[in-house]
């Protein structure tokens, strides 16, 4: 197996943290964005590519890695609706990101993007009311979770002083040493 991916990429990452938590022998292969347009039909990552299985999603990737280890993966539905909201707003952020390194178009010149702001915050409060774990093992829902905020705030995209219960889930995911491993590094 072979996991295609940058190491800043918090999609990648969560990959990099199933590979890591079910001890499957796979190869991680740097590539940016130039070589993901190459190799991936949907022109971004991560990749994986298992003998002829190729997955271009990390929700698809993430099922198989959970699978092959007889594992399951985003077990109820308040689990999915956490994940799924989360990346919602992780994409929102990432429209934030690409368009504005790639375009020079911030929220102040486009709707869209100001939409996309309102998103994060709305998002961001919606998800600090949720429960969560008091201790490890996350689940699988709040790893997107803490995956998402270290991502963001990496990039300073946003801050948690507002979001208390999400510092708490971003505090505890760092004591993970599998967690702290996958960590950005510019």
């Amino acid at each position: 197996m072979e996991l295609y991916g940058s190491y800043t990429s918090p999609f990648v990452r969560h990959c990099r943290i199933a590979l890591l938590q079910t001890k499957l022998d796979c190869d991680f292969i740097e590539i940016d964005a130039t070589q993901s347009a190459e190799l991936s039909p949907t022109k971004k990552v991560p990749l994986l590519i298992d003998c002829e299985l190729k997955l271009t999603d990390s929700t698809s990737i993430l099922t198989h890695i959970y699978e092959l280890a007889g594992e399951g993966f985003l077990t109820d539905v308040e689990e999915v609706e956490l994940y799924h909201m989360t990346n919602t707003v992780l994409d929102a952020c990432v429209n934030l990101v690409m368009l504005g390194k790639f375009d020079g178009i911030t929220p102040e010149k486009s709707v869209y993007l100001t939409r996309q702001q309102k998103r994060i915050e709305s998002g961001l409060a919606a998800i600090n009311d949720k429960s969560f774990s008091d201790a490890l093992p996350l689940t699988d829902a709040e790893t997107r979770l803490a995956i998402f905020l270290d991502w963001a705030l990496f990039r300073n995209l946003i801050s948690l002083e507002s979001y208390p219960e999400l510092q708490k889930v971003l505090d505890l995911a760092n004591t993970d040493p599998m967690f702290s491993e996958t960590a950005p590094k510019e």
